[in-house]
């Protein structure tokens, strides 16, 4: 099977060759893996057994900001900072932390969607010919307000000052869902597969919202967006981080995920096999191996026996997985460590089809 007809067979619950597999990654542990294995790109997808989609987006025509030029198209600076085995680029300057009213927020110069060349969607549609799942198109609103306000602020607005929270959630719903749009009618109805819709709901100890925020602020507008996604023929990739497990009925029922990650079921309420006993009908699992404590601090076996074990849950309730880490795979994981996971992946008996 190619890696698109394995993730499609997986969609609905049909016999396929083998579980299907993702690859979440930093680029230290690429750059490692690569070194490892001797090979990058297709060769390396095919050698590991790797069902990586294929995506693209749009390409910006102008760079930096109306007031600021070193800034990115929202007005947000970035800065790389070290943590001893590598990178991660932070939102360093927050270009709307100090504004008090709507006003300012109207007056703002806000990213337009006809600032973009559309093109390169369909070149990579065309180029990847149906060989892999086609992912394209994202939305991850209230990351990018923390992003825009500070975290700290972020969080304060959706109690202290709600009506600006609503106005800055809406500009970037806006352009999202525009830019979206023309990104799903330049690659022609059934060419993308996969839809990016996020939001951290949960963090390493509890939710990070109550239901009722999150149903205020975030909920009708990841409604709106998958209903565009869905009119597309695209099924919607749900990412969310951590003990998410209260949101999980709207996003099931409401916003219509097809697709669930990154399952951190050492995180409460996340226990892997009540998890899967309870919404293994309704969405595809993607993820489920431990990277915060098994990929980057076991050894091969325990990798193995964990993939196992995540098999094995999802076959008692015929459930349909995904197998990657659950999340980014970190540069102190061994290379060792991945390369089993993906080996036992090869190896672990499908529930039958559906």
């Amino acid at each position: 099977m190619t890696p698109r007809e394995r993730w499609m067979a997986t969609f609905n619950g049909a016999e396929r060759d083998r579980l299907a597999t993702d690859y979440w990654r930093t680029s230290e542990f690429h750059t490692a893996l690569v070194a490892e294995v001797g090979c990058d790109g297709d060769e390396l997808w095919r050698k590991l057994g790797i069902d990586v989609p294929y995506s693209a987006g749009p390409r910006r025509l102008s760079s930096g900001h109306p007031l600021d030029p070193e800034a990115d198209l929202w007005g947000i600076r970035h800065t790389s900072i070290e943590y001893g085995a590598g990178a991660y680029s932070e939102a360093t300057y927050h270009p709307l932390a100090g504004i008090t009213t709507l006003r300012e927020v109207e007056q703002y110069p806000w990213p337009d969607p006809d600032d973009f060349d559309y093109s390169p969607v369909a070149a990579a549609v065309e180029k990847n010919a149906g060989h892999r799942v086609f992912r394209a198109g994202h939305y991850e609103p209230f990351l990018r307000y923390c992003s825009l306000r500070g975290m700290e602020q972020g969080y304060m607005d959706l109690i202290e000052n709600q009506d600006l929270a609503h106005a800055i959630l809406d500009r970037i719903f806006q352009f999202h869902y525009e830019q979206n749009r023309r990104i799903f009618l330049t690659a022609g109805d059934g060419a993308v597969d996969l839809f990016y819709l996020a939001e951290d709901l949960g963090g390493q100890s509890g939710p990070l919202f109550s239901l009722e925020t999150y149903r205020r602020f975030l909920l009708a507008h990841q409604k709106k967006m998958a209903q565009l996604v869905k009119s597309h023929g695209a099924r919607v990739f749900y990412h969310t981080d951590g003990a998410a497990r209260i949101f999980l009925p709207d996003l099931i029922e409401q916003v219509g995920i097809d697709i669930l990650n990154p399952l951190q079921w050492r995180c409460p309420g996340m226990e892997l096999p009540e998890l899967v006993r309870d919404f293994g009908a309704h969405v595809v699992f993607h993820g489920g191996i431990d990277n915060q404590h098994t990929l980057a601090f076991g050894t091969p076996d325990e990798v193995r026996e964990q993939v196992r074990w995540c098999g094995a849950i999802m076959a008692e309730h015929r459930a349909r997985w995904i197998c990657a880490p659950c999340h980014n795979i970190q540069s102190i994981s061994p290379v060792a460590n991945v390369l089993a996971m993906y080996d036992e992946a090869s190896k672990v008996p499908l529930p039958q089809a559906i």
